[in-house]
């Protein structure tokens, strides 16, 4: 870290956060939108998938190292990992457990919807990326931990959210 950073307050911390938060959701959108002009739809998220997939493991051991978990958290490090996430500080989500004990993620404000919509570009078909970004990062928790898409764009089903997803542990 650099003397500048050093010294800033917590308020100013917290809101450089969120600015690198947004920064690297505008990263990951301008990536993917250069990619999808040139190439297509199609060879955007084959590529999207594959990033994500890296990035979400190497997030998630990461963020198991901060939290100081144990090898095997289940659905309780799971719930203390999902919101400290970089896109987390970025995107309105909530954390609940289900009747079945099963843990459930919604994104109920998304910036990359959100970003997509103010430029008519319609909504981005994020579901194969976030099952395995979501998976990945789930499973880079605790490898016994299964991920279910419940509400996803281009099969979104759940008007009250972007995405919900869920997870559980395989038995």
């Amino acid at each position: 870290m650099n003397d500048a950073l050093r010294a800033l307050s917590r308020d100013e911390l917290e809101k450089l956060l969120v600015i690198y938060a947004k920064n690297l959701v505008a990263l990951d959108g301008t990536w993917f939108q250069s990619l999808e002009r040139r190439e297509g739809m199609d060879a955007a998220m084959r590529h999207d998938v594959e990033a994500w997939r890296r990035f979400s493991r190497v997030e998630a051991r990461r963020i198991k190292a901060f939290l100081d978990l144990e090898e095997h958290p289940g659905l309780a490090g799971l719930a203390r990992a999902l919101p400290l996430r970089c896109q987390s500080a970025a995107n309105a989500d909530e954390l609940r457990f289900d009747e079945d004990g099963a843990l459930v993620y919604r994104i109920t404000d998304c910036r990359v919807q959100n970003a997509r919509e103010r430029k008519g570009m319609g909504f981005h078909p994020c579901k194969s990326v976030g099952e395995v970004e979501y998976g990945e990062f789930a499973r880079g928790i605790d490898e016994r931990i299964g991920c279910e898409c419940l509400s996803c764009f281009p099969e979104a089903t759940d008007a009250t959210c972007n995405c919900a997803w869920r997870f559980a542990l395989d038995a």
